[in-house]
């Protein structure tokens, strides 16, 4: 390859008059001896200011094609026109320039005419009439691979891909002038004469030349036909080859009856279905996939083929277009569950619930075509389109990860799209930008883009600047296959294609299926308002099971009486099911999982919370382990700043204490100890933002060489992963949640760089993780953690947006709980998540391992610290961490003012950071006996037994609640309705902090100061 271009790639003119094809300039190959013996080929940067290049075929357009005939001609001489050989041979045999071409005996001139290299003098030019007659020759063949190489580019922007016959896919009518032969000189006259094909195409089959008419006409069935291919921007020549190679090969596209037969049945159960609920629901929202019928057997080809090749599940996302539809003719839902969500029932199961077209399925059945078992998962989402996609790769990665599935053969992931979401949308670049991370890639997914050239009333000229929606996909190499809807073999074929293409090379591909929407954006809306003369042509459009069923009419391959037998036998089904859903008289919300935990819940006490304290002697194994060297330390060299840290880990241990980084460690690693696989991800987690946590060392002197304590606790620990992701929010944690979703008994945890990078992630937030197993019975114990406190460093970085996860909150702030022994485990139960504010590492460390020991499971909210991560008395001792020991919710007073409550005059309810501002500035104001500080853990759901229990403990004193946040932020508002429900209205609690304010927190590090001190003196005016 580098001999190739140093050779030809850097032909390039010198000037515009220059830039035609026959006149160019190049660079010069010279020998030079070395002080040794041998001798290699320079390349010398010198412009050779001739009007012809040193060789006259060569210029700077044909410079591709050479350097791939050159990479031919290493592998195989043979497999080059001999012409190419004895160039190539002359070349690297270090002919002088203008003397490297001979022609063979086939190409030799006349007996008047003078070889080429001798009318290329090494140091002038030539006249264009001092050439032979026999470089035109070369030209034209040359030329006639400039035309396959442009078909191979180009030919997609003129396909035929639009059913209705209106539109260019491409949003552009121009026809590229490298498609038309007279732009290469050619003429009618030339067509018929035979020209020898190139390695680089397969549109020859067996036959080695083909004339110029063939040529064209196989090339135009190849790339300009129902399918329009883009893949010559992919870098790797051998995906290319493989790509021509599916598309060329004469006769590659036909099917057998038989394959024929089951496109139709499977159309009529596609079309049956949706002109079934049309008839029954007429004016129900469902969002039909009339106009893209298709799309049932072009999934069900990819689930076929995929099979096929080895795999066993499948994960899909999709948004509401054609959902019903692909969970009746796809996942095989039963009918009448289906129709059942159509009916106005109860529900028989806690929950909201979701309409129907955003729920999801999980189902096990056999693929009758490769009579393989099938695993298939339609991940339920809400109207936020292309939202879905980091959950199911996140899904995907964790299946994988759980079968030991290393290359992704066994599973993968479709994702289905909209035109106009897939290029509008950008968690779909953020996603794509995962496909190939080391610790997030699923070894390939599927992208099918059901493209209805519309976006809602939106046409695509105003909806994208690119030439197709489907652009995005380039920018991680992956092909893409154009087909027209209305091709059911095309689009079959372009299936198969993807499928295999996945399986090959385990990388993304793209089928985009351009359709049309037969009705409005939904059944009961007219598009007619703003698309009049489309849907004009669509109604006047038959469809696509209409036209397809002709073809196998007129072809002989069915009857139209097997066309209507099948017709009938689906409508009969589909009655039969109607029937029974009436009959249900409520709806379960159960049939609709899409991650189903087998096993997890049966057998246990739902509201029983194993210990979350351990044996001393594994905290110290777990420290030690943590803290020490890698054990070829004498090889592996260590920041000398890493070498301090470890060091004083070390020492922490022997004084039996921990600080958070710590702790957090002994939490993941005495779970790994138990079994359960942990993941930390997100920005920079493996040193931590704050360069607290170190979970990756890396060798000072050998690039890439890392060694990651946590993994080599113990000979049978399980698996911990700790990966820095890209730099994204929304879809990194769209990732670990779907990855949450997988397994029960794992511990997920993503952090923020910084909290308030959480709301460019706020779709996953509001829409999946607050509210989704309220809509699709769906848990999760994600972990969120999310760097939070005001420490004078602006308005950014400094609030996590505490206020926003509370009222989100599904606890009822005027119900107090009725006390039992249960009641802080039957919170969490009934709660939506979990949000917490941990003061202390042994608290930290507690509910990281109750997210674990929960016989249910329920997202984490954690406000982490900034400043406590090396703050002296931010330490917790081992005491608090062994067994008998637990999450505190509330952390009561534990100095003198708890020895003498009825001399309290003022009881300071905070969380998190603030309180070791309060408790510093107490004893600096010699007020230890007379304020209490007591410290709200988890607020929420909301401690009211722990809260009543200290408010009654100082029954004399007042109630204050500080806070560093703004008045409208922080838990204020969602802690006072709470704290009047505790008390019964028999107390109020004040309030402590900043005024209300727009900004997080101020940009004046002075200014910041005041307002703490302002916080702190009005924390202890007693």
């Amino acid at each position: 390859m580098y001999k190739a271009r140093t050779l030809f790639s850097t032909l390039a003119p010198l000037a515009p008059q220059m830039c035609r094809p026959e006149r160019f300039a190049s660079w010069l190959v010279r020998s030079h001896p070395l002080t040794r013996t041998t001798q290699v080929i320079v390349i010398e940067p010198i412009r050779k200011y001739s009007k012809v290049a040193t060789e006259p075929f060569l210029n700077g357009s044909s410079s591709t094609y050479v350097e791939e005939m050159y990479n031919a001609w290493l592998q195989d001489p043979h497999s080059v026109h001999v012409s190419w050989d004895s160039f190539f041979r002359s070349s690297t045999a270090g002919a002088a320039p203008g003397l490297a071409y001979q022609a063979p005996p086939s190409l030799a001139p006349s007996h008047n005419q003078v070889p080429l290299g001798a009318l290329l003098p090494l140091g002038g030019g030539t006249q264009l009439s001092q050439i032979p007659v026999n470089e035109k020759i070369i030209d034209d063949h040359l030329a006639v691979q400039a035309i396959i190489r442009s078909y191979q580019i180009r030919g997609h922007h003129i396909a035929k891909l639009d059913p209705l016959g209106i539109n260019s896919a491409d949003l552009d009518d121009r026809h590229p002038q490298e498609l038309l032969y007279n732009h290469y000189s050619f003429e009618e006259s030339d067509m018929d004469r035979i020209f020898k094909l190139p390695s680089t195409t397969f549109i020859g089959g067996k036959e080695k030349s083909l004339p110029l008419r063939e040529i064209l006409k196989r090339l135009e069935a190849a790339y300009c036909g129902h399918i329009g291919v883009e893949f010559m921007f992919i870098n790797s020549l051998e995906q290319c080859n493989w790509i021509r190679q599916k598309m060329e090969t004469p006769g590659i596209m036909e099917m057998t009856n038989d394959e024929r037969r089951l496109i139709l049945a499977r159309l009529t159960r596609a079309t049956g279905f949706e002109a079934f609920l049309a008839r029954k629901w007429s004016s129900e929202k469902r969002f039909g996939l009339e106009g893209c019928e298709i799309l049932i057997p072009a999934m069900k080809q990819v689930i076929d083929k995929s099979t096929e090749l080895g795999v066993e599940s499948i994960v899909m996302g999709m948004p509401h277009r054609g959902r019903l539809n692909v969970l009746a003719n796809v996942c095989r839902k039963p009918l009448s569950q289906i129709f059942t969500q159509f009916a106005a029932l109860e529900a028989a199961d806690d929950g909201s619930g979701d309409v129907k077209y955003h729920l999801g399925t999980y189902i096990e059945r056999l693929n009758r075509v490769t009579n393989k078992n099938i695993r298939l998962a339609v991940v339920a989402n809400p109207s936020h389109l292309e939202a879905v996609d980091p959950v199911v790769q996140g899904k995907t990665r964790a299946e994988q990860f759980y079968r030991g599935d290393g290359e992704g053969k066994k599973v993968m992931s479709i994702l289905l799209h909209g035109d106009a979401a897939f290029c509008g949308q950008g968690i779909v670049f953020e996603t794509m930008h995962l496909s190939d991370l080391p610790d997030y890639t699923t070894h390939g997914t599927i992208h099918i883009v059901v493209n209805n050239q519309i976006g809602f009333t939106t046409d695509p000229r105003h909806s994208r600047s690119s030439p197709y929606c489907t652009d995005v996909a380039r920018v991680v190499n992956a092909p893409i296959f154009h087909v027209n809807s209305d091709d059911p073999e095309a689009v079959m074929h372009v299936c198969k294609v993807a499928a295999e293409w996945r399986a090959t090379f385990h990388k993304d591909v793209v089928i985009d299926i351009v359709s049309y929407r037969r009705n409005g954006h939904n059944e009961i809306d007219e598009p007619m308002f703003t698309q009049p003369l489309m849907y004009r042509k669509i109604r006047n459009t038959p469809p696509v099971l209409d036209i397809y069923a002709k073809s196998l009419i007129d072809d002989s391959v069915v009857s139209a009486e097997e066309v209507k037998d099948v017709k009938d036998k689906y409508e009969k089904i589909c009655e039969e099911a109607y029937v029974n859903a009436r009959q249900e008289t409520h709806i379960k919300y159960k049939d609709w999982l899409d991650s189903p935990w087998s096993g997890f819940f049966e057998g246990k006490d739902p509201l029983k919370v194993s210990p979350t304290g351990i044996k001393e002697d594994t905290l110290i194994h777990i420290g030690k382990k943590f803290s020490s060297p890698p054990p070829n330390a004498a090889e592996f060299v260590v920041h000398k700043g890493i070498e301090r840290i470890l060091k004083s880990r070390m020492e922490m241990i022997e004084a039996r204490t921990v600080d958070w980084a710590l702790g957090e460690a002994m939490a993941f690693g005495s779970l790994l100890k138990e079994g359960i696989h942990v993941r930390l991800s997100g920005q920079d987690v493996e040193r931590g933002t704050f360069s607290h946590r170190h979970h990756v060392l890396h060798h000072q002197t050998v690039d890439k060489a890392t060694y990651r304590p946590l993994c080599y606790l113990y000979p049978d620990q399980a698996p911990y992963t700790v990966c820095n992701s890209s730099l994204s929010e929304f879809g990194v944690l769209g990732f670990e949640l779907g990855y949450s979703m997988t397994n029960p008994n794992a511990l997920v945890c993503w952090e923020a760089q910084f909290g308030d990078f959480n709301n460019t992630a706020q779709c996953i937030i509001d829409q999946f993780i607050s509210s989704g197993q309220a809509k699709w019975v769906r848990q999760s114990g994600l972990v969120m953690l999310q760097p939070h406190g005001l420490e004078g460093m602006g308005p950014e970085h400094s609030s996590a947006r505490l206020e926003r996860f509370l009222q989100m909150s599904a606890d009822d702030p005027d119900y107090f709980p009725p006390e039992s022994e249960e009641f802080a485990v039957r919170q969490l139960h009934d709660s939506n998540w979990i949000v917490a504010n941990c003061s202390t590492p042994a608290n930290y460390f507690h509910i990281l391992r109750r997210q674990i020991a929960l016989p249910f499971r329920k997202p984490l909210i954690l406000m982490t610290p900034k400043s406590l991560l090396r703050h002296p008395e931010a330490k917790s001792s081992f005491d608090l961490m062994l067994e008998n020991t637990e999450f505190l919710r509330v952390i009561p007073e534990e100095g003198v003012a708890s020895q003498n409550p009825s001399n309290v005059k003022r009881i300071i309810f905070c969380s998190g950071k603030v309180y070791y501002d309060l408790k510093k500035a107490r004893a600096e104001k010699k007020l230890d006996d007379k304020v209490a500080i007591v410290r709200v853990e988890q607020i929420s759901p909301f401690p009211y037994d722990l809260v009543k229990k200290e408010a009654d403990k100082y029954a004399n004193a007042e109630l204050i609640w500080a806070q560093e946040e703004h008045k409208n932020q922080g838990a204020w508002t969602y802690i006072q309705p709470r704290f009047h429900t505790a008390l019964n209205g028999a107390r109020s609690v004040s309030y402590v902090g900043r005024p209300t304010g727009a900004s997080p927190a101020t940009g004046s590090k002075m200014q910041h100061l005041k307002e703490l001190k302002q916080l702190l003196d009005d924390s202890f005016d007693v």
